[in-house]
């Protein structure tokens, strides 16, 4: 929600799983630290790298 705030949860959350998976250095970084693509969790680490690629929100 915090990338597409006008958007719902649901909207939000396949925009943003979207955004990762389009995005393959970010990708990869994530799959790094064991990221999945079911996951809907993420780690403080996995949050740092999503903000180093995207900004923070």
């Amino acid at each position: 929600m915090a990338y597409f705030p006008d958007n719902s949860k649901e909207t939000a959350s396949k925009r943003f799983a979207h955004e990762i998976h389009s995005n393959k250095p970010l990708l990869a970084a994530l799959q790094a630290t064991g990221y999945s693509r079911p996951r809907k969790i993420l780690s403080p680490k996995q949050l740092q790298i999503i903000y180093s690629f995207l900004g923070e929100p």
